[in-house]
């Protein structure tokens, strides 16, 4: 019997960032499913139309999608994971189109901006904004535009058979975009995992949020990420949606177990292993290293000063 395929939901198209995304984590062998918004792809998780959803949260320049926090909270699904994808924008054509033919260059507004010096060297180029780097590349093959480049990924130029006249075209060679894993609590495994996404609320007092912090600190647990957005419909009320990493589990549950009493409408949205290359893997150990010298150093300070 054939095994069935790993289905994986994403905005946007085949050969899209999100497809990219889902291959590094997944491997290439899944079935995607393609889905118009966010929103769909949660939907089609909600129906077991999809087992899993890769959805962009955060971007190194364009910053975090605040909407999609509202989505996790809304449909209560668990993150299992994370990818970090280089994003490497290059300028696709058709086979045989020269640069100097090219009138028109049409992607998505955020890897447009992503791309603003290359634009200051060529200003006769008119540009056209679409809703995805894919379905632009899709587009001049369809129609088989001579006179347009799209801005996508080498994904994009090899599904639909397009020329790559420019590489690396985006002004920044260091940004990246992070991708949420998530899927039903069924599917959930249990792993050694070393990271979590936490949404919480504390009160409306001063040193309410410090006290979390500290509590954090003195667990040795490294908060990655700190994003707020106000509790729909109630004044000076803010939900802190945190990200946190840890080396040793046991540090973690109490840190967690001490949180509880700072604050309310606690949620863990997930607990994964964190996504990591060897680069990466050697700066955080120097970084923990360092905030244990730090918390050390706290914690001997405040028992001199008691």
């Amino acid at each position: 019997m054939k095994e069935k395929k790993t289905r994986v939901a994403i905005q946007g198209i085949r050969a899209s960032f999100h497809e990219e995304a889902a291959f590094m984590h997944f491997g290439e062998d899944i079935q995607t499913i393609e889905c118009n918004s966010f929103k769909q792809t949660f939907e089609a998780l909600q129906n077991k139309e999809a087992d899993y959803v890769v959805m962009a949260i955060e971007n190194s320049i364009a910053g975090s999608i605040l909407p999609n926090y509202s989505l996790m909270m809304g449909y209560s699904f668990p993150v299992v994971g994370e990818v970090y994808l280089p994003i490497q924008l290059h300028l696709l054509a058709l086979p045989g189109v020269k640069f100097e033919d090219v009138q028109y260059v049409t992607s998505h507004p955020i890897a447009i901006r992503q791309c603003v010096d290359f634009f200051d060297e060529y200003p006769h180029l008119k540009v056209v904004e679409s809703t995805d780097t894919a379905a632009c590349a899709k587009r001049i093959r369809d129609e088989h535009l001579t006179d347009t480049v799209a801005i996508a990924n080498t994904l994009a130029a090899k599904l639909y058979n397009l020329d790559i006249l420019e590489r690396r075209i985006e002004s920044n060679k260091k940004n990246f975009t992070r991708f949420l894993i998530l899927t039903h609590h069924e599917n959930v495994e249990k792993k050694d995992n070393n990271k979590a996404s936490l949404c919480f609320q504390v009160s409306n007092q001063v040193g309410a949020l410090a006290k979390v912090l500290q509590i954090f600190a003195e667990q040795n647990i490294n908060m990655s990420k700190i994003q707020s957005m106000p509790v729909l419909g109630k004044r000076n009320e803010y939900n802190f949606y945190v990200d946190v990493e840890w080396d040793n589990t046991k540090q973690y549950d109490t840190a967690i177990r001490q949180v509880l009493k700072y604050t309310h409408n606690f949620n863990i949205l997930g607990e994964y292993q964190r996504h990591e290359d060897e680069n990466a893997s050697n700066e955080r150990e120097q970084k923990f290293r360092a905030q244990e010298k730090i918390t050390r150093k706290y914690i001997n300070v405040k028992k001199i000063v008691k």
